[in-house]
């Protein structure tokens, strides 16, 4: 999360929300400096406070294929399929608004960058993006539903 500024009353509300919803780490960065919390390690979560020399781009990280763990069957349909999942906890929406079409649906071709979802956190809207071209095989949640971090969003069949 990047932030230009950021009161210590509204960091101790996101690290309150992150902690009750059972997030595991959380990081934010504002314009001056920038927060790490690790709730996972200790009962008393631990913070680094570090000072910005200089802002420098964050690569949003790729979701990594899936090992296929499940029943047999599953893992051979599974198989050769990207999934694209949470990068957080959040509330998932097919569509931009309320009345909008839906960015995907199962069938539709996909391209590097391509909306696919908007995740809401702590009332930001989060555009999800595909990481790679192919064709939605899979829509794992439905429209409205809470999502847990590293939960599968959608299942891609590469070009």
């Amino acid at each position: 999360m990047k932030l230009d500024t950021l009161s210590i009353e509204s960091l101790q509300e996101i690290v309150k929300v992150a902690k009750d919803q059972g997030v595991a780490e959380l990081k934010v960065e504002a314009k001056d400096f920038k927060v790490s919390v690790n709730f996972a390690t200790a009962a008393v979560p631990t913070y680094q406070v570090q000072p910005m020399m200089q802002t420098a781009p964050v690569a949003a990280a790729q979701a990594a294929p899936v090992a296929a763990s499940a029943a047999p069957a599953k893992a051979a349909t599974d198989a050769g399929l990207h999934v694209v999942k949470s990068p957080f906890v959040g509330t998932f929406y097919a569509a931009p608004s309320p009345g909008k079409p839906a960015y995907v649906k199962v069938g539709d071709r996909v391209k590097n960058g391509q909306p696919l979802c908007v995740l809401e956190a702590m009332k930001i809207m989060n555009e999800i993006d595909s990481d790679m071209s192919g064709e939605i095989v899979e829509i794992c949640v439905d429209n409205e539903s809470l999502v847990e971090f590293g939960q599968p969003l959608f299942k891609i069949k590469p070009n």
